[in-house]
């Protein structure tokens, strides 16, 4: 078995492929996930709470945290599942720009190291500055 972390695996294995399987696999799964918990929307009708139409009042932790999400998907919350299906749709193209880095260092092409680095704390800045702690 060839090591993963080898330019030969890395040749061998089109790293093109690898990341259009991962793009797949992480599309399909988030589609899965808002499914199931469209399913179980359709389920639990009329039994969740209808939000009140004269006062805004925000979304709670539980659509705004990620521990607020596993929370409420353990206790089967059909939006919270719906919303984890969102985070996993956020997080295929990022986990893309992280294999393509890997991948450049693998190939030790520094410029494209910097510029996907540079991409992905872009990114990861701009997603957790965002967040409430």
């Amino acid at each position: 078995m060839k090591k993963v972390i080898s330019k030969s695996f890395w040749v061998d294995k089109d790293v093109e492929q690898l990341i259009g399987e991962l793009l797949r696999y992480g599309v399909m799964i988030a589609s899965i996930i808002v499914l199931l918990g469209g399913i179980i929307c359709l389920y639990q009708q009329g039994q969740l709470t209808v939000p009140s139409r004269h006062t805004f009042t925000g979304e709670g932790a539980s659509y705004t945290t990620v521990k607020g999400i596993i929370n409420g998907v353990r206790n089967l919350n059909a939006p919270d599942i719906i919303q984890l299906g969102v985070l996993a749709v956020i997080a295929t193209p990022i986990l893309r720009i992280a294999f393509s880095l890997v991948a450049f260092v693998v190939e030790k092409d520094k410029l494209y190291v910097f510029i996907t680095l540079l991409v992905l704390c872009v990114m990861l800045f701009s997603m957790f500055s965002g967040l409430k702690v």
